[in-house]
């Protein structure tokens, strides 16, 4: 059975399960990182030499970061479902997954961890970075205007990456301006299950 090594708190770690339930995967999650404290030990680092979650061992394959493992199982068990067989259409699917993690995620974060420190920097940095993530959603959200998912008219892997992301970012204490596009999307997305069990009931 496919074992996940990560923390359902984990927003890497949401991605994989929330993909696992769409597929209907059955699978065994154990509790690693942060809190849990075991993802330093040598038997984790073996696994996985970054001590980071998650971590899946598929029948004896080992393979970490959260994207590459979407890919993996999409491709295994979702291939014409949430990974299209066509050559283009998977490239352009992988091309907003990569998006998420090298332009999306670090200016969420950058925002995320700026409010949530206990001596915040001021209203002008915080405005700075409030448009800099602005930035990144209006792209997504132009995106979005074409089609009710990110690669066409409905889920795919392209969908997976930005769950704990968009999830989490509707419930910062902010403004949020415009995107109606991205509005929609988020509350499509809060209308599957998987979704709702995996990301939006976990925070």
């Amino acid at each position: 059975m496919l074992k996940i090594l990560g923390r359902k708190s984990s927003g890497n770690t949401q991605k994989v399960l929330w993909c696992c339930d769409e597929l209907g995967l059955a699978y065994q999650r154990e509790d690693y990182g942060r809190g849990f404290g075991n993802n330093h030990t040598p038997a984790y680092l073996a696994l996985n030499p970054n001590g980071r979650v998650p971590t899946i061992v598929d029948d004896g394959f080992v393979l970490w970061e959260s994207n590459a493992i979407v890919r993996y199982l999409c491709a295994k068990h979702g291939l014409g479902t949430l990974c299209p067989p066509e050559l283009q259409r998977r490239a352009d699917i992988e091309r907003w997954m990569d998006w998420q993690q090298t332009t999306l995620r670090p200016r969420f974060h950058a925002l995320y961890d700026a409010l949530r420190n206990p001596d915040p920097p001021g209203e002008p940095a915080l405005e700075a970075l409030k448009a800099a993530l602005d930035d990144a959603w209006k792209i997504l959200d132009a995106q979005l205007a074409r089609h009710p998912f990110i690669a066409g008219a409905s889920l795919t892997m392209a969908d997976i990456p930005f769950c704990y992301i968009v999830n989490r970012w509707h419930r910062l204490p902010i403004e949020r301006r415009g995107l109606a596009n991205v509005k929609t999307w988020y509350e499509r997305l809060c209308e599957r299950p998987a979704f709702r069990h995996n990301v939006y009931e976990v925070g």
